[in-house]
């Protein structure tokens, strides 16, 4: 799932979602800190507490909660009290907000979008282009985008067919067709666009056009590889994001000598001081 997804907001506060078990659970902590307004540290010192209260009275809502893996403030992917929106139904009851009926037509509101865009996939598309629309990427660079994260899925979908689960394994096998690709790992490229590690910021979120196009073109090849020969081994899952990102990484090279100029950008989309950077050219530096 990616960070656009498994993250919504609620009155500008961050709440952390994943997809299990065929709906939305969304982390308790987050949902703490928007009703209480209270800080992380604060907020996971609040639910510890609620979670005793809650236990000494016999109350059955902490058995609404499981232990989920979501992407922690640290970048690492950390296990998280979650609960779906009847245990957080249950959850918002024992906490005296005024923010509580927002909370819950909001939490209505986000469940119900899910459950639209599983019926009807191209709603969860145009959502999409609505908030880079926002963020003010141009129409073109969106299409792009989009498609490539089709494409990001088809991978991971093929990986998944094939035994490769770890997030571990995802990022160690991404950073080898993206060195094959670009001569550089995901997170040196980072470095290279002068995105902070401390940033949440996505990669392909700061790329330019033709950055975008040979990202598709590493995984869409390293697709067609694994499931042509249907890899086992991670050595063999490593064999084919190499050559899958190689081929990538010859058709740029060819493009960068035809254009005579290298297509691997240093801008980025981050919000300046006043306004968001525009990216300005495929082979700008």
């Amino acid at each position: 799932m990616n960070k656009e997804t498994a993250i919504v907001l609620f009155k500008e506060q961050k709440i952390r979602r994943t997809w299990h078990h065929e709906e939305w659970w969304f982390s308790v902590v987050d949902i703490c800190a928007a009703l209480t307004e209270s800080e992380s540290t604060d907020s996971g010192t609040y639910w510890r507490k609620l979670k005793q209260r809650l236990t000494a009275e016999g109350s059955e809502v902490v058995t609404f909660c499981h232990g989920l893996k979501l992407l922690a403030p640290d970048g690492k992917m950390r296990e998280t009290d979650c609960a779906n929106s009847q245990g957080i139904f249950r959850i918002i009851q024992s906490i005296p907000s005024p923010k509580a009926e927002p909370f819950k037509r909001w939490l209505a509101k986000v469940g119900y979008e899910r459950v639209q865009e599983i019926e009807n996939p191209e709603l969860a598309q145009e959502r999409m282009k609505e908030l880079y629309e926002k963020k003010g990427y141009p129409k073109d660079w969106i299409d792009k985008r989009l498609r490539g994260m089709a494409i990001r899925q088809n991978l991971t979908d093929e990986l998944k067919e094939r035994g490769i689960t770890d997030q571990t394994d995802y990022a160690i096998l991404t950073a080898e067709i993206s060195k094959a690709t670009f001569g550089m790992t995901p997170s040196e490229y980072k470095q290279h666009k002068n995105i902070p590690t401390t940033s949440k910021a996505n990669l392909r979120d700061n790329m330019t056009d033709l950055e975008l196009i040979f990202t598709m073109l590493g995984e869409r090849v390293t697709t067609e590889i694994s499931q042509n020969e249907k890899p086992e081994a991670m050595s063999e899952h490593k064999q084919v994001a190499k050559r899958g990102g190689r081929v990538a990484g010859n058709a740029r090279k060819e493009t960068e000598k035809e254009l005579g100029k290298s297509i691997i950008s240093k801008n980025n989309y981050l919000p300046s001081s006043k306004q968001k950077k525009r990216v300005k050219g495929d082979g700008d530096e």
